[in-house]
């Protein structure tokens, strides 16, 4: 199994890193709050990595901690989520965010994720809260709040925010989704200002 890869990004789209290994270029599933925190090609990347073997194909799945890919496994030991349901969820609320949901039985903010219906976020509520503890919750949660990519991550939903509203002009999604993600963050940017630098990238 591949428990990580290292090396540099050759490629983006909606959902996934194509990461040059040393020539070979390996294609990952990722969370979209990952990709909106990539410099984008070129940059060197460290993925801890899940593989889902099928009939049909080895599919990878990869996150920047590993306790993203802690939550991740968690959640595709619930019955009923596998890989792609357990990834949709990290992209709509994170890890952290994931965890207090399921302490607070917020069923509802779970179900949110794209693919997950109130069943489904009822069962990983049941089957995960009593393998959580809220003071470790709180405790990495502020612990991420120092880390430098903080910013990025904060911002997620602007970043999330200003693309949809660039396909709503009338862009694809996937050269929405590049631009945003090409425009350099700050603590106090909003979906507002994400847009105007996007699209002043657009006209170039």
């Amino acid at each position: 199994m591949i428990a990580f890869l290292k090396g540099k990004i050759a490629d983006l789209t909606e959902g996934s890193v194509v990461l040059d290994v040393n020539g070979v270029g390996y294609e990952v599933l990722v969370p979209g709050q990952l990709l909106s925190m990539l410099d984008g090609i070129g940059q060197e990347i460290k993925l801890y990595t899940y593989m889902q073997i099928r009939e049909d194909a080895a599919v990878l799945f990869g996150f920047l901690t590993k306790d993203d890919l802690g939550m991740f496994r968690m959640l595709t030991g619930v019955s009923g989520v596998g890989p792609k349901a357990g990834l949709n969820i990290l992209s709509s609320l994170g890890a952290d965010d994931l965890r207090l949901a399921i302490l607070a039985d917020d069923a509802k903010r779970i179900a949110k994720a794209p693919g997950i219906g109130a069943k489904t976020a009822q069962k990983i509520i049941l089957e995960l809260k009593d393998k959580l503890d809220l003071e470790d919750v709180l405790e990495k949660r502020s612990m991420s709040s120092l880390q430098p990519s903080a910013p990025a991550v904060s911002s997620s939903q602007a970043v999330q925010e200003a693309v949809e509203a660039l396909v709503a002009l009338g862009y694809g999604s996937t050269e929405a989704l590049k631009t945003v993600r090409a425009v350099k963050l700050s603590e106090d940017m909003d979906v507002e200002d994400i847009l105007k630098e996007a699209l002043k990238r657009m006209a170039f």
